[in-house]
Order: structure tokens, then sequence, then C-alpha cells
């Protein structure tokens, strides 16, 4: 039987971007199921919230100057371990609501979609060349994934919703807070600095 990890992710976050890749790598070399869920992080709730234009001047803000610092140091870092990669990550100009973009990601898991749909909105996002708060442009994301886009404004006015939520819920009782956060064999794992510890257990 082959072992499954759950994978909580969200397209706002730079770490769940840096993560996808290795988390992919686990899965192919272990031989194990990633189950990949949707875990919209609330920003605001402990780091504040702020928006900048084109310029990167402030235009509002609530944060106190140790969030500042918190959140100027995490984008460094992220763009530290991108550039080892080849992988670009722009800071973002305001925090974004990505629950319709995980949403999404249910929707293509539905359709076997998934992978490509996760490869292009993470890219996209991060080079600021995606909204993910339109729900026609994340439609069009799905159909170049090779999901039915045109059907997804149905998904998001009637199942997705409610199946996005129950991730949600059970996510907050497995004790999930952050992402990326790894569910496996009953142990919650955050980080991906912690794939080499998931990889141990695996005995690979």
């Amino acid at each position: 039987m082959t072992e499954t990890i759950i994978a909580y992710t969200d397209y706002k976050s730079p770490y769940a971007y840096l993560a996808k890749d290795p988390t992919y790598e686990l899965a192919a070399e272990c031989g194990v199921e990633i189950d990949w869920r949707p875990y919209t992080l609330d920003i605001p709730a402990y780091l504040g919230s702020a928006e900048v234009d084109g310029r990167k001047s402030v235009v509002s803000e609530s944060r106190n100057a140790h969030q500042w610092r918190r959140v100027k140091y995490s984008y460094m870092d992220c763009r530290r371990q991108a550039n080892k990669r080849g992988l670009t990550i722009r800071g973002t100009q305001k925090i974004f609501d990505s629950s319709i973009a995980n949403i999404a990601m249910l929707f293509a898991k539905r359709h076997g979609a998934f992978r490509p749909y996760n490869d292009i909105t993470f890219e996209r996002f991060w080079k600021r060349e995606l909204d993910i708060e339109d729900a026609g442009v994340v439609a069009g994301v799905l159909s170049e994934a090779g999901a039915p886009g045109m059907d997804f404004a149905e998904y998001l006015a009637s199942d997705g919703p409610s199946e996005y939520q129950r991730i949600i819920d059970d996510a907050h009782e497995k004790g999930v807070f952050g992402v990326p956060s790894f569910l496996f064999e009953g142990e919650l794992f955050w980080g991906r600095e912690h794939l080499p510890d998931i990889r141990t257990r695996l005995g690979a």
C-alpha cells in the first residue's frame, strides 16, 4: 500500500513556493503519494497588513516595527533561496486573498490537472503576472492546465467553498497553523526544512 503525505500549501506564501519542487522530488524518489490541500494564511492576524505602490512607497499599513522587520527578512531569505534554484520571487504589493486560487486547486485536482495548475499559479503569481483574486483569470489558468475552466464559476458558486472550508476546518483540528505543512503518520511537520526528516521516516 502506497503511503500518503498530506501537504498544505498557499499560493501567497513564498515558503510554500520554495517547498513545491522538493515535495515533488520526495514523492518521486520515495514512491509516496502527496495529498495536496489548500490552507489560506491569515497574514494580517500575525504580521499586520500593508499595501505599497509601484514605487515601493507604503500606501497603507497596520504593522509595527517588529512586524516590518520580520516581513522584510522573510522576503530577503526567500529570494536568497529562490536565486539558488533559478526561481523568481518578487515581493507582493498587498496582502492577497488567495482563497479563489486555493479553491481552484481543488477543482484542478478533480480534473487531473493539479500539477500544471500548481506550477503555473505559483510561478506567475511570484513574478507578479497573475491576479489570484480574479476568478476569470484563475479560470483561464485552469483551462491552460487542462481542466475545464469554463465550469469553474459554477464550482466556485456551489461545491467549491464548502469543500474548501471542510479542509480548512480539518486542518485546524489537526493542528495546522501555517504553510508549508506536512502531515505524515499522524505527526505534523511545519516548513520545508523537515522534508529530510520525513524522508528518513520513509527509510530513504
